[in-house]
C-alpha cells in the first residue's frame, strides 16, 4: 500500500477513503477527514479534473482556482476515466481496499460503472459507503444537485433577505451543511464497523440537510403550523436581536435574554425602558418590536459604532461590528484563534476542530490534476494482501 502522508498522531491514521467526489459538499466532507489523518485518493476525470479547478477567477498565483483549494488539501489525485474498462478496473480495486467511499454523481451513476455499493459489498463487507445526493435517490434522483437550487426549493431562500426578496445565502451554504453531515456520518458508521466488522451506506441529500439546518424555523413549522418569512437581519423570536445604526455605521446588538436588555438600557443611559411594560420581557419585546427599534437607535445615533463597541461589551452586552471577510480572518487572529494556515505555501482556512492529542495536520497543497497518478497505479496493479 502506498503510505499516507499523515502522521501517527493524527485521528484517522490508516484510514483509506476513495474520493469519487467533486465540487464542495463532498470534497469538504473527505478534506475534514483528511485533516485529520485519512489517507484521501481523489478520482478525478482525465483532463479537465474536478469541475472547481476551472471555477474562477479568482486565482491563486500559480493559476489554480481558488475555490479548488479551499477544500482539496490534504489528497492526492489520480485521474481516471471511469468508462474505460482498464480504469474502472482500477476504480474497482480502490473502493475493494478502501475504508470508505465518497461519490456524489446523480443516483445509478456509480451502479452503471459497476461500482455501486451492493456491487462492491461482497468483495468489501466492511466498506462504508457515503452517498450524497441533491434530493435523494427515489422521486428526485433525476434533480441536479446545485446548492442554489437547494436553497431555493428547500425554503432557505424564502427566510433570507428582505421580506418579497428572496436571497440566497452569501456562501453555497447548503453544500457546507451537507458535507459535515456526511463527515459526521462516516465517522458513525466507522464506529459501529469497528465493533461489528460491518460496513453500511450512508446517504446524506442536500435537502434533507437544509431542512436539518432550518432548525427554529423548520420547528416553528413542524411543532405551530408557522410558516416563516424572511425578515432581513432581525430574528423572529428575540429582540433586540438585529443591526441597529450608530453615528457612523451601522452595529449589530444580540440581547438573547431579559438580563442582557436591562444591561443594554444601563449601558445607554436608558434604564426605564427595561421597566416599560412594553419591553419588560422577550415575548413583549418581539410584540413590540418597532417600538423599540426606535427607542433604541434614537440613542445608538448619539456616538461612534466604536464606542458602543467598547461600552455595550463591558456591559455584557453581545455586540459586534459588521465585518468583511478580511476582517474576520484577523479577529479570529487576535483572538488567538489561528483560523488561517500555510500549507506548501498557500494560505488556507484552518480545520475548525481543535483536538488536545490528536490535532489536525496540514501536510500537503491541494494537488495538482492527476499528481499522484503513476504511485496510485502502481500500486492498484500489485497484488494486493486483502482477503
Amino acid at each position: 500500500m502506498v503510505t499516507g502522508m499523515n502522521g501517527e498522531s493524527a485521528a484517522l491514521p490508516g484510514l483509506l477513503v476513495a474520493d469519487f467526489s467533486r465540487v464542495l459538499a463532498g470534497p469538504y466532507a473527505t478534506m475534514l477527514l483528511a485533516d485529520l489523518g485519512a489517507d484521501v485518493v481523489k478520482v478525478e476525470r482525465p483532463s479537465s479534473g474536478d469541475d472547481t479547478r476551472a471555477w474562477g477567477p479568482p486565482f491563486a498565483p500559480d493559476g489554480s482556482a481558488t475555490y479548488f483549494q479551499g477544500v482539496n488539501r490534504n489528497k492526492r489525485s489520480v485521474a481516471l476515466d471511469l468508462r474505460s474498462p482498464r480504469d474502472a478496473a482500477l476504480a474497482r480495486e480502490l473502493i475493494r481496499r478502501a475504508d470508505v467511499v465518497v461519490e456524489n454523481f446523480l443516483p445509478g451513476t456509480m451502479e452503471r460503472l459497476g461500482l455501486g455499493y451492493e456491487q462492491m459489498r461482497e468483495a468489501n463487507p466492511g466498506l462504508v459507503y457515503c452517498s450524497i445526493t441533491g434530493f435523494g435517490d427515489g422521486a428526485g434522483a433525476a434533480l441536479p444537485g446545485y446548492d442554489l437550487l437547494a436553497q431555493a426549493v428547500g425554503g432557505l431562500m424564502s427566510v433570507t433577505g428582505e421580506p418579497g426578496q428572496p436571497t440566497k445565502a452569501g456562501v453555497a451554504l447548503v453544500d457546507v451543511i451537507t458535507g459535515m453531515h456526511a463527515a459526521f456520518g462516516i465517522l458513525a458508521a466507522l464506529r459501529h464497523r469497528d465493533a461489528t466488522g460491518e460496513g453500511q451506506r450512508v446517504s446524506v441529500s442536500l435537502l434533507t440537510s437544509l431542512l436539518s439546518g432550518l432548525v427554529n424555523h423548520a420547528s416553528a413549522y413542524l411543532v405551530a403550523g408557522v410558516v416563516p418569512q424572511a425578515m432581513g437581519n432581525r430574528h423572529p423570536s428575540i429582540a433586540p436581536y438585529e443591526v441597529f445604526d450608530a453615528a457612523d455605521r451601522p452595529l449589530v446588538i444580540a440581547a438573547g435574554n431579559d438580563r442582557q436588555f436591562h444591561s443594554l438600557c444601563t449601558a445607554l443611559g436608558a434604564p426605564e425602558l427595561a421597566d416599560d411594560p412594553r419591553f419588560a420581557t422577550n415575548t413583549s419585546r418581539v410584540a413590540h418590536r418597532e417600538a423599540l427599534i426606535e427607542e433604541l437607535n434614537r440613542r445608538l445615533a448619539t456616538k461612534p459604532a466604536e464606542e458602543w463597541f467598547t461600552a455595550l461589551n463591558e456591559a455584557g452586552v453581545p455586540c459586534g461590528p459588521i465585518n468583511d471577510v478580511g476582517d474576520a480572518f484577523a479577529l479570529a487572529e487576535r483572538l488567538g484563534l489561528n483560523a488561517a494556515v500555510d500549507v506548501g505555501g498557500t494560505r488556507q482556512t484552518a480545520h475548525p476542530v481543535r483536538f488536545s492529542t490528536t490535532p489536525a495536520a496540514y501536510f500537503a497543497p491541494p494537488p495538482a490534476l492527476d499528481a499522484d497518478g503513476s504511485a496510485i497505479r502502481e500500486w492498484l496493479a500489485q497484488p494486493s494482501t486483502l482477503p
